[in-house]
């Protein structure tokens, strides 16, 4: 029922919407069609655009070229890195066959111990045992140190020894031809027979310190250096080990000649070994464990030596070996773009160091023939600096100053500079912070400078020893480059540092100290490292080498012991002043107490001529600022002074890591130094000078390439200089 009356309701609604409503919802649906109609035929008609005004074609040909020349740097970003890519590749591929290398190493000498232990090569080798004594009597003689001992003592130790029995008319002869050469210097011999199945095979005979060594363990520690030592040139795992089993096959078993001495003791990275009476000061020397050291002490009955590795590994009573070299580091182009320790050794995870060339750390400073006087300039990038004590290439200028006074930024920034100078940089890290040096790492990457520079680092974490011949070490590389033609600036960070090593070592070599319990040669320690950068001439390489030392002092006191002694090897110093850095001058240069024994020489001449008055200048405000600053009453002129002082001091303010070119300098300094910069506040002056420098690349290209040259200002220039500063003043 419900349903039909659903339905009877539907019928009933729809009838009165039909009788009511019929009309108004056809004139609804009338009008939408005939607005859709209306639409349609509007939309059907067609489109007649209006004309648009003639406009003529722009002037493309800067941006054309602008476009170019970003196509061009993208090429050539391109190419870089695909050039860098591919060299990765190279390294990775060496590395992976370094690694290969080593391995197959270790296989091949065991395979070559196992021959020669058979008995058919035993046998072979037993019966030349008469030639060999023959090999080894013909060159056995008494060495300064043997003859020394027997001086002293009377009686000088033989030894034989050999990995089988030996005869006893070789025995015989052996000890024979030892006496009568023992007795020709009025002494006797202690003779004595031993065996040791170690030696593999063949026979060594010890005179003294020196043994005549043919047995094939040696043999085989020999091969086993020569083979790590190879140039890497093969393409694979195959070549590698072709190439090693032939350099066996072809293995001679000749007389080896080397100097043996024994360790007494080992404390805090030093030892004391007895024998090797005939080592020379500098040399490097081996204990049975690989670890190696070099010789700083020589004393009657023993030598004193300091140990670069881990000196605990180092047993009292082991054996070690002279290996009859002085000191020596890697040296070469590959070193540049790494961080290696004061041995040459990578320490920056990017693999092995492809180097072949050594020099050693201690080497003589270039002689006064040598020499030629210092007159290029080696800008800084630094305002005080190449203004008021410039630094010319091959000099040796001398940063210090209290603690955290910006000492390393000024090397920092100075090595900044020299991108695209053809100047290479070396960066000496002396107990500083790991961090420390990892920051100034990523800090030369990130501006590119990394490309020219190594650093050498020896922290705070390393032993004395290595803090010591870092900067030997970091010298050596440089002087490679010099005596090749190239220019080179070292950075030493700090000497303070590098003292405090030495008197640390010399200490524990229990050498008598002296002024502030420093050795006697502290001052020759110095100087022979700070000699040896000079300008040498065409003949001698052509290349220079300039220093930056810098020198940590207590409470501004120059006159301490070091700071005195530096002063007086180095050719003037850059004193930082803390009150000046506390006061907000950055850098914090003392220009009375700042000097270049250089001067002007090591200038361009428009630097020379902008900046003659400036040091007088800034000298008569510090004065002056010194003497009114509890006074009122002021005459104009001292006022004027003053302001032109403080200004002069505003503008020679400087951001880190951000070096100027020199026309740049020179061109903020004229500009201030002439009153253009009268109406700018201090606070202001940063600003100024980007837009000084922007306006006159813009507006004055040709004035600007003439102050790029350096030459010094004619009257023309000097007047076209003032009117574009004139136009620039009135600008602003």
């Amino acid at each position: 029922m419900r349903f039909v009356y659903a339905i009877i309701n539907l019928l009933i609604l729809a009838g009165l919407i039909y009788l009511f409503g019929r009309k108004t919802i056809g004139k609804i649906f009338r009008s939408r069609r005939e607005r859709i109609a209306r639409e349609l035929d509007e939309a059907e008609a067609p489109f007649t655009p209006e004309p648009l005004p003639e406009i003529a074609a722009p002037d493309d040909t800067a941006l054309q070229s602008e476009l170019a020349a970003a196509e061009d740097a993208e090429k050539a970003a391109l190419a870089e890195i695909e050039a860098q890519y591919e060299a990765d590749a190279a390294d990775q591929r060496r590395e992976m066959l370094f690694t290969t290398r080593t391995r197959i190493i270790e296989q091949v000498l065991s395979l070559a111990e196992q021959y020669m232990r058979s008995e058919e090569y035993q046998a072979s080798k037993r019966a030349r045992q008469y030639e060999a004594v023959e090999q080894i009597l013909a060159q056995i003689h008494l060495t300064p140190g043997d003859v020394s001992y027997l001086s002293r003592k009377g009686v000088l130790y033989v030894t034989l020894t050999s990995s089988a029995a030996l005869s006893d008319d070789l025995v015989e002869k052996v000890r024979t031809r030892s006496e009568a050469l023992v007795a020709a210097v009025g002494g006797k011999i202690s003779f004595w027979v031993r065996q040791n199945e170690e030696l593999i095979g063949g026979l060594q005979l010890r005179i003294g310190d020196t043994i005549y060594d043919y047995t094939i363990s040696n043999k085989l520690y020999r091969l086993g250096k020569a083979l790590n030592d190879r140039p890497l040139t093969e393409t694979d795992a195959e070549s590698i080990r072709a190439g090693m089993l032939d350099a066996v096959r072809h293995m001679k078993l000749g007389i080896d000649v080397f100097q043996v001495g024994r360790v007494l003791s080992v404390s805090d990275g030093i030892c004391w070994m007895d024998g090797l009476a005939d080592i020379m000061y500098g040399e490097v020397v081996e204990f049975v464990n690989g670890e190696r050291g070099m010789v700083m002490d020589m004393q009657a009955d023993r030598v004193g030596c300091i140990i670069f590795g881990r000196y605990d590994h180092v047993d009292s009573y082991s054996r070690v070996r002279r290996l009859n070299k002085m000191a020596s580091v890697p040296v070469g182009e590959a070193m540049l773009g790494r961080v290696v320790d004061a041995l040459g050794k990578p320490i920056d995870g990017r693999g092995r160091i492809w180097s072949t060339e050594t020099r050693p750390i201690e080497f003589q400073a270039p002689a006064i023939p040598d020499r030629q006087s210092v007159s290029v300039p080696l800008h800084t990038g630094i305002k005080a600096i190449d203004a008021l004590v410039p630094i010319g290439r091959g000099q040796r200028e001398l940063i210090i100053g209290d603690r955290q006074t910006g000492k390393t930024s000024i090397a920092i920034d100075a090595i900044l500079a020299q991108k695209g100078q053809d100047v290479l940089c070396i960066y000496v890290a002396i107990g500083q912070k790991r961090a420390a040096v990892a920051e100034i790492a990523a800090r030369l990457e990130a501006a590119g400078a990394m490309e020219y520079t190594t650093i050498v680092c020896a922290t705070a974490s390393d032993s004395a020893s290595l803090q010591y011949i870092a900067p030997f070490a970091g010298a050596a590389m440089s002087e490679y480059f010099m005596y090749k033609g190239r220019d080179v600036l070292i950075v030493y960070d700090d000497l303070s540092k590098h003292a405090v090593a030495y008197r640390e070592l010399s200490l524990l070599l229990h050498r008598p100290s002296g002024r502030e319990a420093y050795p006697g040669d502290i001052f020759y320690l110095h100087s022979r490292l700070l000699e040896r950068a000079a300008r040498i001439n065409a003949e001698a390489g052509g290349g220079s080498v300039t220093a930056l030392p810098v020198i940590e002092t207590q409470a501004g006191d120059i006159s301490a012991y070091i700071p005195t002694n530096v002063i007086s090897i180095t050719d003037g110093q850059i004193f930082l002043e803390a009150d000046l850095f506390n006061e907000g001058q950055r850098p914090a240069v003392n220009v009375g107490l700042s000097v270049s024994r250089v001067g002007g020489a090591a200038q361009t001449k428009l630097m020379k001529q902008v900046a003659s008055s400036l040091r007088t200048g800034l000298a008569q405000y510090r004065e002056l600022a010194s003497f009114t600053q509890f006074g009122s009453d002021l005459d104009e002129a001292t006022r004027r002074t003053l302001a032109a002082g403080a200004k002069m001091m505003a503008a020679l303010r400087q951001d880190r890591f951000s070096p100027l070119p020199d026309w740049q300098q020179a061109l903020l300094i004229f500009a201030v130094a002439g009153g253009y910069a009268d109406k700018v506040e201090a606070d202001h002056l940063n600003d100024f000078s980007s837009q000084l420098f922007s306006w006159f690349i813009a507006r004055e290209p040709a004035l600007t390439e003439t102050l790029k040259t350096g030459r010094k200002l004619d009257n023309d220039t000097r007047a076209a200089l003032n009117a574009a500063l004139r136009a620039f003043a009135e600008a602003l």
